[in-house]
């Protein structure tokens, strides 16, 4: 998609400087505040031969503004997630994961190299505490830990495939999938169809995770559908800037269904209580999975289906429609699809050639209301004008 407009969407925004006193936590973890521009990047894949990504120094102090906007003290008064299941098929959860206290069991592949895994869990699930304001969606939900990737994060369909599978088989109430396939496979469909079978949301990003362009790089190129997020069932997630558009050099989805934070994003990886920076739909999808995590628990009634019909109508109108995590935690509508998957068909984004199009439309539609409006004018001056010939015999 060569120009994509913006989302129409509103996040807070992601780079805004925090706080400038550090916690008492913070300092007893050895670690130090930061700008959170300068904190280290959580890589999605790591180069042969590099070594584990290694434990963050720096902290953030201060609640991230995305964060603020998502509403979570409001929406902890309905659910936390209590005791919900959620896999993360990525490139592993770390079980000594900061902040998850213990919540994180291993069902295929131990450890986290890489990071990114566990990173996306701490989005879920990480729980309050002193020295920081970050925390997770849903602070009581539970981490199935499930490797999708290889050892250095690069994932291929047979591994996702593989990790979708084994997380159903675990019981997981929600399966949030990181890494975006340029294509699918039939042992994939299959793997996600029989999570759908077993009454689990399959959380998906609608991109890959991409580095930062420069100059005329930045175009993202055609709009792609990439798998698992364009199957049928399963709830794509694009991640958005503060301004509502896709971050600079990211891949343009086909479509998506929910729109949430994925740029400037803050969390915790592998090793220590430092704090990481990521960017990517793969981390908007992890918010949307911990607010599912609290729809199922609030909502124990609702099947699959039903919970991400509910996260997709409750959600803030826009081309993509945004997460609103306390609307659907906290919305008396009752939903009532009974299929899998969302109910309708996921918004697509927007490109230029349709933009213009509307724009023509638009125009024409203008011209035609005005000539009505003019001909309605016009018609009631001769209607009054005969109306006064009547009553002046003069006329």
């Amino acid at each position: 998609m060569t120009g994509l407009l913006a989302l129409s969407l509103v996040c807070a925004a992601a780079a805004v400087p925090f706080a400038a006193s550090t916690g008492a936590a913070a300092a007893e973890a050895g670690v130090r505040q930061a700008d959170p521009q300068k904190l280290p990047v959580i890589p999605s894949a790591l180069a042969d031969g590099a070594p584990c990504t290694a434990a963050s120094s720096k902290v953030a102090v201060a609640e991230p503004p995305y964060q603020e906007s998502l509403a979570l003290s409001r929406a902890w008064r309905f659910s936390r997630g209590a005791g919900v299941k959620v896999a993360v098929v990525d490139s592993g959860v770390a079980r000594g994961t900061a902040r998850l206290n213990g919540r994180v069991a291993t069902v295929l592949g131990t450890g986290d190299c890489v990071g990114h895994g566990t990173f996306v869990a701490s989005l879920i699930a990480a729980a309050p505490t002193s020295g920081t304001d970050f925390s997770g969606v849903a602070p009581e939900a539970r981490i199935l830990a499930v490797r999708g990737t290889d050892e250095r994060g690069v994932p291929s369909a047979a591994s996702v495939a593989a990790g979708v599978r084994a997380a159903a088989d675990a019981g997981a109430e929600v399966i949030v999938v990181g890494p975006a396939l340029a294509g699918g496979s039939r042992e994939l469909t299959g793997a996600v169809e029989h999570a759908i079978a077993r009454d689990a949301l399959v959380v998906a990003a609608a991109a890959p995770e991409s580095k930062p362009r420069k100059g005329a790089d930045k175009d993202p190129g055609p709009a792609k559908d990439y798998w698992p997020a364009a199957q049928k069932g399963v709830l794509s997630v694009v991640g958005i800037s503060s301004d509502g558009s896709l971050p600079d050099g990211a891949a343009a989805p086909r479509r998506a269904d929910l729109a949430a934070p994925g740029s400037g994003v803050i969390g915790v990886g592998p090793r220590g209580a430092g704090h990481f920076i990521g960017s990517g739909s793969s981390l908007a999808a992890g918010f949307v999975a911990g607010a599912a995590a609290l729809v199922r628990d609030r909502h124990p009634e609702l099947s699959a289906a039903e919970t991400a019909e509910r996260l997709t109508m409750m959600a803030y109108p826009a081309d993509v429609p945004r997460l609103d995590v306390y609307a659907a935690l906290t919305s008396t509508g009752r939903t009532t699809t009974v299929a899998s998957g969302p109910a309708t068909e996921p918004a697509r984004l927007p490109s230029d050639a349709v933009a213009a199009e509307a724009t023509r439309r638009a125009g024409a539609l203008g011209v035609v209301a005005a000539a009505v409006v003019g001909a309605v004018v016009w018609l009631a001056v001769v209607v009054r004008a005969r109306g006064r010939r009547r009553e002046d015999p003069s006329g």
